[in-house]
């Protein structure tokens, strides 16, 4: 069995900052396999409503250093490993959230390095496997340039998150064989603004790419006014691809939407 419930969907700081949505990220689980994908703040709480046992992740999954997708990472180990009883589990994430920078020191602290089992640095087009699961690093284009999204390939399904970027040639490229879809969706129409993805850019992946479903989330104050329900029903009617928009404690099924018969892809 396997199963993709958002313990949030904020996005901009105005959003997370008034909690207008919840900021806890992502559980992707597979079989008995539990990623925990972007812990934002609140994700210690959002776990508690929607019964998830953060201490039976087996990864946590960073896309990059801005607090609403990092914010809760250290809380997030701490429940993870019963506060150090425990060491277990794997952190992978971009340079900039387990590293030191000439701008900046890593989000994750050395005490909390000691407490998990294996801390893997990703930087764009790197695989890491975890027993059935390969996770690919995927580009990013952000203010983070470091960032990155991840695709993870499951024995009946492959699953994209691109993470924070703006559309780029070549991550589109890189979700090719996606069946479930997963956008970081801030803004609606043409509004992006920075590296981020607006709705206009969302057509343009989802109609290349063709995923069997396509989820988007990390709402700003601008898509919330619009309403993301209106903005993913027009996706799905310009590029006739099934498109959600994500609710806190939205729960999916993924294996639905993909192909029983893919293998998975390797093993590092």
């Amino acid at each position: 069995m396997a199963s993709i419930l958002f313990l949030g969907t904020a996005g901009s700081s105005a959003v997370v900052n008034k909690q207008l949505r919840s900021s806890g990220g992502i559980i992707v689980q597979v079989e008995d396999l539990q990623f925990h994908l972007d812990p934002g703040p609140g994700a210690l709480g959002q776990a508690k409503e929607y019964g998830v046992n953060l201490q039976h992740n087996t990864a946590i999954c960073v896309s990059h250093n801005h607090i609403n997708h990092c914010n809760d990472l250290n809380a997030v180990i701490d429940a993870m490993t019963h506060s150090g009883i425990e060491h277990r589990g794997i952190i992978l994430g971009s340079k900039s959230v387990l590293q030191d920078s000439e701008t900046s020191h890593p989000y994750l602290t050395k005490h909390h390095q000691n407490l998990v089992e294996k801390i893997i640095p990703l930087e764009k087009n790197h695989k890491v496997g975890i027993e059935l699961i390969e996770i690919n690093a995927l580009s990013a284009e952000h203010t983070d340039e470091t960032a990155i999204g991840f695709k993870f390939f499951c024995p009946k399904f492959t699953l994209s998150y691109t993470g924070d970027t703006k559309l780029t040639p070549q991550l589109i490229e890189e979700l090719t064989g996606t069946d479930v879809l997963i956008l970081n969706v801030p803004y609606p129409g043409d509004k992006a603004k920075g590296s981020n993805l607006d709705t206009e850019s969302a057509i343009k992946i989802i109609s290349q790419v063709r995923p069997k479903l396509a989820v988007l989330t990390h709402f700003g104050l601008e898509m919330l006014r619009a309403d993301p329900l209106q903005e993913a029903r027009e996706i799905q009617r310009i590029t006739g691809v099934q498109t959600i928009s994500a609710k806190d404690g939205l729960l999916i099924s993924p294996q639905n939407y993909g192909n029983a018969r893919s293998p998975v892809r390797g093993y590092d």
